[in-house]
């Protein structure tokens, strides 16, 4: 974790964004003009081809909103999906109980299906080995309806009423630790671990989110789903406006620290930026319940389904966040757009 690049402290006299978010200028060396036909193509009123439908853009630098557009039907004050970009949220809640000593992420992780039967090779599985996506759970994360899909299943199926219990219940693919697989249904288990280590399911999960994390950062419009079991479905589902999606990310870019206050400890968003694999996945690198890499070296980011992207930069102390509706086979072309829109801001 030294290697990791620091991140940067909110500047000296820069209101914290709990009540509303404090109104910057461009600084006079971004590249104004690029920065324009990169949003403009964005937002055109027919959706471009090459990125589909963006909802919203909202980008924060040095701790103030300093470019924020929205499509038609959008606003400052419409709620947006998360998709994804609730794992990065299910990250935070489970470092305010490790912080608490309640959880150990090095620990097998507390899994009822996995202690039903004596020897159950997935006993081995710890919390480390399913926030970095290496379980070696069997579970096909696909969206395409005329796929086969354990996500679909689980999120709208047979397990939409026990999320947990349904990831929980397939059998090792892999031994754990040896194989990446990105699956909703690693986060969902992870949930109900964190409802478990809190004595806390349903209402009162949420209100033990709303204490710990969305109140003191001023996330109003936040709002989670649970199944019918009380599980937070921590793998998709935390609705909230694209302002609020910042306030999240600030934290993170913040080292964990909310109005001069630490909230996460900072070895724990060191924890989410560090890499699991040397190597790229397909999607590139990712830490724990964070990907890396999106916009250049030391960036890391919440993702979700549909284009959905919390985007921190630590050198350039950015927040970038878009909602939008994309097209699958366009992701790449939304993370590039993304990286586009950063590097304006380069000196």
């Amino acid at each position: 974790m030294s290697s990791l690049p620091p991140l940067p402290a909110q500047p000296s006299g820069t209101p914290w964004p709990t009540d509303e978010w404090p109104i910057g200028d461009l600084h006079a060396s971004a590249d104004q003009a690029k920065l324009a036909r990169l949003v403009d193509h964005a937002f055109a009123a027919t959706p471009p081809e090459d990125l589909g439908e963006t909802q919203a853009l909202v980008v924060i630098q040095h701790g103030r909103l300093v470019l924020e557009r929205y499509g038609a039907g959008y606003g400052p004050d419409v709620t947006c999906h998360s998709w994804s970009m609730a794992k990065s949220i299910t990250q935070a809640l489970v470092g305010f109980l490790v912080d608490e000593g309640k959880l150990d992420i090095m620990q097998p992780a507390d899994v009822r299906e996995w202690r039903e039967r004596a020897g159950d090779p997935r006993r081995a599985i710890t919390l480390d080995l399913l926030l970095r996506m290496s379980s070696g759970l069997a579970f096909v994360e696909d969206y395409a309806p005329d796929h086969p899909s354990d996500v679909i299943e689980m999120l709208w199926g047979k397990g939409k009423d026990d999320v947990a219990h349904f990831a929980s219940s397939f059998p090792l693919a892999h031994a754990p630790g040896s194989f990446f697989s990105y699956s909703s249904g690693t986060t969902n288990i992870v949930s109900r671990c964190a409802s478990q280590a809190a004595d806390a399911f349903g209402p009162d999960f949420e209100a033990f989110m709303r204490r710990r994390l969305l109140d003191p950062l001023g996330m109003r419009s936040a709002r989670p789903k649970f199944d019918k079991a009380g599980t937070f479905i921590g793998s998709s589902f935390c609705f909230a406006t694209p302002r609020d999606f910042a306030r999240f990310g600030l934290l993170y870019l913040r080292g964990g620290v909310w109005e001069g206050k630490r909230l996460l400890p900072g070895r724990w968003i060191d924890y989410a930026r560090t890499p699991t694999w040397q190597q790229p996945t397909e999607d590139g690198p990712y830490g724990a319940h964070w990907w890396l890499g999106l916009a250049g070296p030391g960036s890391f980011s919440a993702q979700g389904y549909d284009g959905q992207y919390i985007v921190l930069v630590p050198q350039l102390d950015m927040v970038l966040v878009r909602n939008g509706k994309t097209p699958a086979a366009m992701k790449n072309n939304v993370k590039r757009w993304l990286a586009d829109i950063a590097d304006c801001f380069r000196n």
